[in-house]
């Protein structure tokens, strides 16, 4: 070995020190602000259901019609692939998988839908609805039959249907702790949002039912859904979403865009309301980017053009369904809203081609990270956390299996894991 190196500093311990306290503020609002992921699962959609629609067998049903129409329409690989435009190599596997997921798991993310879905009804009507809302979801959970995650979407906090809302929010919450207890993949949805002190009711409102129930503080959180431009853009030039994820303090788990009321506030002519749309972009690039780091997941909206009729017709839906939500994928909206039980194949199509056409790639790439050998490509901490974010993402849904993940990258699940939530100071080292 040589010779041994001099090493020599200039600057006084007191320097540190100093620099450190002055940060002291900086260093807790960054912990505060900007955990990270929560490393759970994340739905790739969400299902809603009008309140006097959802029954017991609400779940089973969308996927026997999902299957149904994939009998009628796409009767093997070979057609199924020649509509979406699949690879051969795509085309069995991607298949194979959404059958069984229509048979095993149809519906990821169930929202009973008590807002635009269900509409303006008599009191009575509303109460018991949401009641029989929060029976159907226990039981559905109790017996092994629910989607990973349910909840309600109740009606906005605006002054005309706010009194409504909160109504229909307490007989559902109270009917689930009635039942034995909230879910844990209850999930609720809060519409219409335009200012962040709505946020903070939302909140206060969430902490008087945890008192009332003597729940864990913070126990219930909730989405926000950006419906207006307002909710983008305050009267002072900056970007009221990011207001709203603070003022939920702690509780936002999603920012989900809703795309025609969004488009609508626009002016933007129906023909033309639709998630690729210009206007659509850029309110999901402003949610994107206020929501980064802080653990709130932002979700695309919906089409609303159902794969109903002729087969040609469902074929151009199909098609139309599985290259916005690949749109939407290549963007890093991993989520977005389906309206229609035809709608659930070509999501899950979407999803599988886009996890199994990159994975052994992202495999090989992490694998030569992890065991600190060169190649073509030389990656970061950052890069190994998007890459196994992307496999776990694709084992969540379904994509892919932990076998062959294993066997391409040397990994197990806890070693994914690991790479997908480093420490903090871990992604500003340059270099393997």
């Amino acid at each position: 070995m040589g010779q041994q190196e001099k090493v020599a500093t200039s600057l006084a311990g007191a320097v540190t020190e100093d620099i450190s306290a002055t940060l002291a503020l900086v260093d807790a609002q960054l912990e505060r602000r900007y955990p990270g992921d929560p490393g759970t699962r994340q739905p790739v959609h969400t299902v809603y259901v009008p309140g006097d629609v959802f029954t017991a067998d609400t779940i089973r049903s969308w996927g026997d019609q999902a299957l149904v129409a994939l009998d009628e329409h796409a009767p093997d690989a070979a057609s199924f692939a020649a509509v979406l435009g699949l690879s051969d190599d795509l085309a069995v596997p991607v298949y194979e998988r959404v059958r069984a997921k229509l048979q095993r798991e149809p519906i990821e993310d169930l929202r009973i839908d008590f807002e635009d879905g269900y509409g303006p009804r008599p009191d009575t009507e509303e109460d018991e609805a949401a009641a029989r809302a929060a029976r159907l979801a226990a039981q559905a959970y109790e017996n092994g039959t629910a989607a990973p995650y349910m909840g309600i979407r109740m009606k906005c906090l605006e002054a005309a249907v706010r009194d409504r809302g909160i109504r229909t929010l307490d007989i559902f919450l109270t009917g689930l702790m009635e039942a034995g207890g909230l879910p844990d993949g209850l999930v609720l949805t809060l519409p219409k949002v335009t200012y962040a002190e709505q946020v903070t009711a939302m909140v206060r409102l969430l902490e008087a039912f945890e008192k009332a129930r003597g729940l864990e503080p913070g126990r219930i959180g909730f989405e926000i859904q950006i419906e207006t431009s307002q909710a983008i853009l305050a009267p002072d030039g900056t970007a009221t979403v990011a207001r709203m994820i603070d003022a939920a303090e702690g509780r936002a788990t999603g920012l989900h865009y809703g795309t025609f009321d969004y488009s609508a506030c626009l002016g933007v002519s129906a023909a033309y309301q639709a998630s690729d749309h210009p206007a659509a972009d850029h309110a999901k690039a402003i949610m994107q980017v206020a929501a980064a780091g802080t653990g709130v997941r932002v979700s695309d909206g919906s089409t609303n053009v159902l794969p109903v009729g002729t087969t040609e017709k469902v074929h151009d839906a199909w098609r139309l369904h599985y290259g916005l939500t690949r749109r939407a994928l290549a963007r890093a909206y991993y989520q977005g809203w389906d309206m229609h039980p035809g709608h659930i194949p070509t999501r899950y199509a979407a999803v599988f081609a886009f996890y199994r056409e990159g994975f052994a790639q992202a495999a090989a790439r992490l694998a030569a990270y992890a065991n600190r050998v060169g190649g073509d490509i030389m990656d970061e901490p950052a890069t190994a956390k998007a890459l196994s974010g992307y496999l776990l993402r694709g084992l969540d849904c379904g994509a892919l299996d932990i076998g062959e993940v294993a066997r391409l990258s040397g990994l197990t699940r806890t070693d994914l894991e690991r790479y997908a939530a480093p420490r903090r100071g871990d992604l500003t080292v340059s270099g393997q």
